[in-house]
């Protein structure tokens, strides 16, 4: 679940990061609702990413688990 909700925040903060940088106005969900700065949605991109990371490890490391049992 990590990993899914890791891949949603990365995919906003790209996407609100490339259009308020390169573009007129961020894109995606979140400019809905907030006003944040660029430096903000590179923010939510890495930690999106941490986020995904952090879940793909955790199930390989259980699937490793489970197999050497």
């Amino acid at each position: 679940m990590r990993g899914f909700i890791g891949f949603i925040v990365m995919i906003q903060g790209a996407m609100g990061f490339v259009g308020q940088t390169f573009f007129d106005h961020a894109w995606g969900l979140l400019p809905h609702w907030f006003e944040l700065p660029s430096a903000a949605y590179a923010g939510l991109f890495a930690a999106g990413a941490a986020l995904a990371v952090w879940g793909d490890t955790a199930k390989k490391r259980k699937q490793r688990q489970a197999g050497a049992v």
